[in-house]
This record gives structure tokens, sequence and C-alpha cells, in this order.
């Protein structure tokens, strides 16, 4: 009988280790990779992959120095073709200068008169556009738009800005003007100078919105020799040929057709032949 509790002892005593062992492991084991890491990592396994870049995804920068590396090689249409994304994303007059350059240097004057213009249209103030547009149209042998006063003024700033000009002038001057009596506050010599200049910088700012509305209408031709035509149609006689980059204002759209009127005379070109100062690229 005292054998067999011997026994009995060392037997649960040699247990005893092999259980604290197994226990152990066990617990290092799940602390290394849980059952909730391991199903991530299944779903991980069976997630697609990721999409390929496309020009969506790249930023306006990117595509703006990538212009510029294929400028710096000789690649023109590729630096064409990256400005032109850039400028699409995010327009600015920097972008379309350059692009305005690689037109050039591609034998394209009418799209890079197109380019600059619409850089001008954008940032007014930026003086090496103004030269590079000097030094087509004497090269190209054509003419510059012939602006009416209006339109000459509203070059003087940005487009935008005339806007926002004539929109806070308006609003300062109503305020200066409704709001003493409003609140009835005592109405002083200051208030009626604030409604007096601000409502003359309103009335100053509407020949130049003027002007930017007729201005939103010039385009110009892209291809060199384009055909101006008596009626709307491909078949139509020819009047004359237009030079690229020549100046035209355009009166209405029919079909894939546009009447222009230039310095001389009137007609239809094709739509894909016209580029406008306003149009998106």
């Amino acid at each position: 009988m005292k054998a067999q509790c011997a026994c009995a002892i060392l037997v649960f005593v040699l247990a005893l280790p092999l259980g604290a062992a197994e226990n152990s492991n066990t617990s290092a084991s799940a602390s290394i990779l849980p059952p909730q890491t391991n199903a991530v990592v299944q779903d991980a396994s069976l997630s697609p992959p990721p999409k390929p870049l496309t020009k969506q995804t790249v930023s306006p920068q990117v595509l703006f120095q990538a212009g510029n590396l294929a400028y710096r090689s000789g690649e023109y249409g590729a630096a064409s073709a990256a400005f032109r994304d850039s400028a699409r994303a995010q327009p600015a007059s920097g972008t379309l200068q350059n692009l305005g350059l690689a037109e050039w240097q591609r034998g394209q004057p009418g799209l890079a008169i197109l380019a600059w213009e619409q850089a001008q249209w954008l940032d007014s103030f930026n003086r090496s556009v103004r030269g590079d547009l000097r030094f087509a149209r004497k090269t190209a042998q054509v003419e510059a738009p012939n602006l009416a006063w209006y339109e000459v003024v509203s070059t003087w700033l940005p487009a935008s800005w005339w806007a926002w000009i004539g929109a806070l002038s308006f609003w300062i001057a109503a305020g200066a003007t409704l709001l003493p009596s409003v609140f009835r506050w005592q109405k002083r010599g200051w208030h009626q100078a604030i409604a007096a200049g601000a409502l003359t910088l309103f009335l100053l700012s509407l020949p130049a919105w003027f002007g930017i509305q007729t201005r939103s209408r010039m385009g110009f031709v892209l291809q060199k020799d384009c055909p101006l035509r008596l009626t709307p149609t491909a078949q139509a006689q020819v009047v004359t040929r237009l030079s690229a980059g020549e100046p035209v204002r355009l009166n209405r759209s029919r079909g894939d057709f546009c009447l222009v009127r230039t310095s001389r005379i009137s007609g239809w070109v094709s739509r894909n032949e016209l580029g406008l100062i306003t149009q998106k690229l």
C-alpha cells in the first residue's frame, strides 16, 4: 500500500514540469501570432493588387517637372504633353508659358500663341509672356488682336481680379451707405468718403468687366493655311486662308464650324482649327 502511494506521488511530481512547459509554449505561440492577426493576413492575401498610377493620380507639380526634363532633353512633344496635362489639372501662367515654348519648338506657332495668350489672361503682369508674343508675331508675321479701349483697360489686371474688385467695391459702398441707418449710427464724413470711393471704383471696373466679356470670345487660328469658308460645310467655297496664330472673334457656332470675324473679313472655320482664349485645355 505504501509502495502504491509512493508511486502515485512520484508520477504526480514528474507530470508538473511537463504541464507547465506545455502551458508556457502555448502562451508564447499565442503572443507571437494571435488568431486575429492570422485572419488579417489571410484577408490581405486575397485583396486585389494596387492600381497603377494614371494622369489623374499624378500631381501637377510632378507633370511640370517632367515637362521641364523633357524640354531640356529636346523632347518637345513629350514636354508639350506634360505641360498641357499640368495646366489642365492646375492652370497657371508659368505652365502655359512653358507650354507655348514647347509648341514653338515643335513648329506650332498657332498653339504657342494661344498658350501665351492664355498665360497673359491669367497673369497680365508676366512681362516675359508679352515678349514671347511680340517675338512670335514678328517671326510668324501675324497681327496682334485689335482691342477696343475698354478691352485694353481689362488687360491691366488679371481677368479674375476685376470680378473681385467690382463685387467688393459694390458691397463696401452699399454697406457704408446703409449700415449707419440700419444700426442708427451717427453719419460721419468718413462714411460718405468710403461710400464715394467704393462707388467710384465700382463704376471704373464696369468697362473693364465688359472688356473681359468681349475678350473671352477672342480666338486664334491653330493650323497653317486654315481655310475660311463661305458657308458652314466642308464643301463650301474657300474665301481665303488664315495664318497660324492670326486673331479672330467668334460670332456663333453651327455644328463643327464657327463663324469668325477677322480684321478684314468674316467666314466659317472648322472648330478643330480654332482655339479660344478662355477654352479649357
